[in-house]
């Protein structure tokens, strides 16, 4: 949120708390943050203060952010001409942001994503270890989760990583701080990085965190001497298709001439430009670029990012870091106090047993609050069941949390929970909600790309949040097939067991090279029977039973 202030010289009481108390709602409307343009009138006009002025209005506000328990931190100054005036005016950029206080820091999650050996885990290496690479990947090391991976550089499974950044806008990382507690401790913004797999062969559990974890923004990571390879444009229509704002960095230019960077660039460049993407590419040259690429970035959905850096000797990174710094939640205060005022919904995304813990599940809140010792039903069991349990711990970015909210991520302790009945796709919801479950549903698709024709009888692989599950496609409103490009309201049945589904939801499917997206039309009538239970389920779904 950014706003405009003429000046803050020598302000009455009166004026001072009214400024104050703006400002607090300000932060709170910004979810913690918000940028003062000192120096613009209301209208956007660059009047500019004089020195003196402005280090006046400077010390003003740095009192109006200790009074609501935040600090400032200046972005940029620039001089203005008005008026022809001869004296030296300048404009400010300063970001307020909270002190962080009872883990309630902002937390926004970004999606890694490009093509294999393009640089993606050594990025986030340097970023969040804070120390440069040797050019053999040695700051990859701390990220990878499996034995192969460290074998083969290339990443197969989702991994988390964070960056934090202080109240005064400064980096907090495992340079400084041993443990990620101690990180959130000290940070009033938290960037989550979900790095995921670049290898063909690993699509589906790219898609699975894109479709699942729910990320702000995504990090199309582009190698400068190869360019666009690979996976890369599937990367990108992917994020474009599930409408994941996009910002591109290009890595390895300490590998390759300016001349061979610049090219990589003007290729990206022409790929964004294209009718099917229709981007507006913005390269970020400057620390000052950077700062308007951030403010621009969240305002306009066409603007795209490009940033060209080096992981080995740090070139341009700092272009980044101010970057992820200033980058705005696309949610306002607003809107997470409406999530928050719904019913609990957890999605289950990751199992885990923990010894002398038990049965831990991770995933993100969608809605509601959810509370060390609140009880909740999981479900729906491959027989439509929801099961009683309760929720003993709360972590969040490795660190204990008692109070967990909408559009937050998070492990639950479960104790002694048998994990035989829990899978990914499931939820956890507030058994107030009378979940719906369904074994059919309709969906408004368009077909991406198709080698043939698709019809009845089809198979596809459904990603629907985190629901993955392969589905058959039963019939096509009004047409026999489908080709490329064209839509179809199609109904879906799910081949293996019954699923929770919300309407209008985004749904992605795919096979082999099949590609299409839509959203949940309709939640469709149904009947299943196992063992020897039988569950019938109306239009939009009837409410799974309860095993006590």
């Amino acid at each position: 949120m950014v706003l405009f202030l003429v000046h803050l010289v020598n302000p009455t009481q009166y004026r001072f708390e009214h400024l104050a108390t703006q400002l607090k709602w300000r932060l709170q409307e910004g979810r913690g943050e918000a940028v003062y343009q000192i120096g613009v009138e209301d209208n956007g006009l660059l009047v500019g203060l004089t020195e003196a002025d402005m280090k006046a209005s400077l010390k003003t506000l740095k009192r109006m952010a200790e009074k609501v328990g935040a600090d400032i931190a200046l972005l940029r100054e620039r001089e203005v001409d008005y008026d022809s005036d001869k004296t030296t005016r300048k404009i400010a950029e300063v970001l307020v942001r909270k002190v962080p206080d009872d883990q309630q820091f902002l937390d926004l999650r970004v999606a890694v994503l490009g093509n294999v050996d393009s640089g993606k885990s050594t990025l986030l290496g340097v970023l969040t270890q804070g120390e440069l690479d040797n050019g053999r990947g040695r700051a990859r090391l701390n990220l990878f989760r499996h034995l192969h991976e460290i074998q083969t550089g290339r990443t197969s499974s989702i991994s988390f990583e964070i960056l934090g950044f202080n109240s005064k806008g400064e980096v907090v990382n495992y340079s400084e701080s041993r443990t990620a507690e101690e990180i959130c401790e000290s940070s009033s913004k938290m960037i989550t990085f979900i790095d995921l797999a670049g290898h063909h062969k690993y699509l589906k559990t790219t898609i699975f965190g894109l479709t699942s974890y729910c990320p702000d923004f995504a990090m199309l990571v582009v190698s400068a001497n190869k360019g666009i390879a690979g996976t890369t444009r599937e990367h990108l229509g992917l994020a474009m298709a599930l409408k994941v704002p996009i910002f591109i960095v290009v890595s390895k230019v300490d590998l390759c001439s300016h001349g061979t960077v610049e090219r990589t660039v003007r290729q990206l460049e022409r790929v964004l430009k294209q009718p099917g993407c229709n981007k507006v590419p913005m390269v970020v040259s400057s620390p000052d670029d950077a700062v308007t690429a951030a403010q621009q970035f969240t305002q306009s959905a066409c603007v795209t990012p490009i940033f060209t850096l080096s992981n080995v000797s740090g070139e341009s990174l700092d272009r980044l870091k101010v970057f992820l710094n200033i980058l705005p939640p696309l949610s306002n205060s607003k809107e997470q106090e409406e999530l928050m005022q719904q019913l609990t919904e957890f999605q289950v995304d990751e199992i885990y047993s923990v010894p002398d813990v038990g049965t831990v599940v991770g995933g993100t809140l969608y809605s509601g609050v959810c509370r060390e010792g609140e009880r909740l039903v999981v479900g729906p069991t491959d027989e439509g069941r929801f099961l009683r349990l309760k929720v003993g711990s709360i972590q969040r970015n490795r660190s204990a949390c008692r109070v967990l909210r909408a559009g937050q991520a998070a492990t639950l302790a479960l104790g002694n929970f048998d994990r035989s009945f829990l899978r990914k796709g499931m939820v956890m919801v507030s058994p107030k909600m009378n979940p719906t479950i369904c074994c059919q549903f309709e969906a408004a698709i368009v077909l991406l790309f198709h080698a043939k024709t698709f019809r009845r009888g089809s198979q596809v692989t459904i990603h629907v949040g985190n629901v993955r599950q392969t589905a058959t496609v039963q019939y096509l409103h009004g047409k026999d097939e489908l080709r490329t490009g064209e839509r179809a309201v199609v109904r879906f049945h799910f081949i293996k067991h019954p699923e929770y589904l919300r309407l209008g939801a985004k749904l992605l499917f795919r096979e082999g090279v099949t590609k299409g997206i839509g959203h949940m039309f309709l939640v469709c009538t149904a009947v299943i029977s196992r063992h020897r239970s039988f569950f019938k389920y109306v239009k939009n779904g009837l409410s799974a039973p309860l095993i006590y």
